[in-house]
């Protein structure tokens, strides 16, 4: 995907492993506080929120949960430290989305967990690189565009944004718990049933909320809704594409200037962990209302909530004012 990459390599990495275990050693009279299988319970190593909260909502009591990115910090930009890798060796299992976080794909593909589970491999992943659409006029452009893109496009990874897709981790994720505990299989699987259940009643709120819209189109600060939009038949346009901070063009912006006039769209969205200063600007220029539409990629003193159901219920109701839902 098009997020930026500060590749760690495979020398530091490695380096980074052996300075963690080195400190693991010297303290390992201190190994039952915050070890693999302490207190009797499973030690488990999310990657960011989206995989820490089904961790946390799966496993219940018999889970210590650990994030590598904390709140407020944006996780495309995640460097793995040497704590954090020595965290990773001593954890049980780990969470994470492959390709969302490049320093956690290396770090966890070098450790010796023993269940390493992959949140992409549990759901079908898709290309959004080309999500949107034209107007009378600008197929021409949007070709060019298209053209220019083909080689920067990539599988979107913002799959906890759709509820349906969500659940189905959620569902693999109950299995791999049940794997690695066995003893804990059946609290498991009832907290995955419980779970998938509420994610179920979300997709319905959703649907039920968007159906009927003056609008469905809207416009967001990067691509993280594709995911979102596909499943409640709606068009995301977004200003920067999947990277969060990158810049879009004086192209992108009139045509989006223009879009905005043909189909009604009356608010851009931004997030709370990236600037708004683009967002706001394209509002200002284009006579438009700004408002927040959370990609859920951590929960700070700014989300409109306090877990991922709140926030996607505030979501839902900034859709459903910006769309016109009756």
């Amino acid at each position: 995907m098009n997020v930026r990459r500060r590749h760690i390599s495979a020398t530091v990495i490695a380096a980074a492993t052996a300075l963690g275990l080195g400190t693991l050693s010297a303290c390992s009279s201190d190994s039952d506080a915050a070890g693999a299988g302490s207190g009797g319970k499973l030690d488990v190593v999310a990657s960011f929120y989206p995989m820490q909260f089904l961790a946390e909502q799966i496993g219940g009591d018999h889970v210590d949960v650990r994030t590598l990115t904390e709140p407020g910090q944006e996780p495309h930009d995640l460097e793995i430290s040497a704590k954090q890798t020595a965290q990773l060796q001593e954890s049980d299992v780990v969470l994470y989305l492959k390709n969302l976080q490049p320093s956690v794909d290396e770090a966890v593909a070098q450790s010796g967990i023993k269940t390493k589970v992959d949140a992409a491999t549990l759901t079908e992943l898709e290309d959004h690189g080309g999500a949107g659409h034209s107007h009378e006029g600008e197929e021409e452009h949007a070709a060019e565009e298209e053209h220019a893109g083909e080689e920067e496009s990539a599988l979107d990874p913002h799959i906890w944004l759709d509820p349906v897709k969500y659940a189905q981790v959620a569902e693999g994720v109950g299995k791999a718990l049940e794997k690695a505990d066995p003893d804990n299989a059946a609290d498991y699987a009832k907290n995955t049933e419980a779970l998938t259940k509420k994610l179920g009643d979300l997709d319905t709120e959703f649907k039920d909320g968007l159906k009927n819209t003056d609008s469905k189109v809207f416009f967001t600060n990067h691509s993280a809704f594709g995911y979102l939009a596909e499943r409640y038949g709606l068009t995301q346009e977004s200003i920067s594409g999947l990277d969060p901070e990158s810049e879009p063009s004086a192209a992108r912006v009139k045509e989006l200037q223009q879009e905005a006039k043909a189909d009604g769209v009356t608010t851009v969205f931004y997030e709370t962990l990236v600037s708004d200063k683009t967002a706001k600007t394209l509002a200002d220029d284009a006579g438009l209302k700004t408002d927040v539409l959370d990609p859920l990629e951590g929960i700070t003193d700014k989300s409109e909530g306090d877990d991922y159901f709140e926030v996607m219920r505030s979501n839902l109701a900034a859709l459903e004012k910006a769309l016109g839902a009756k």
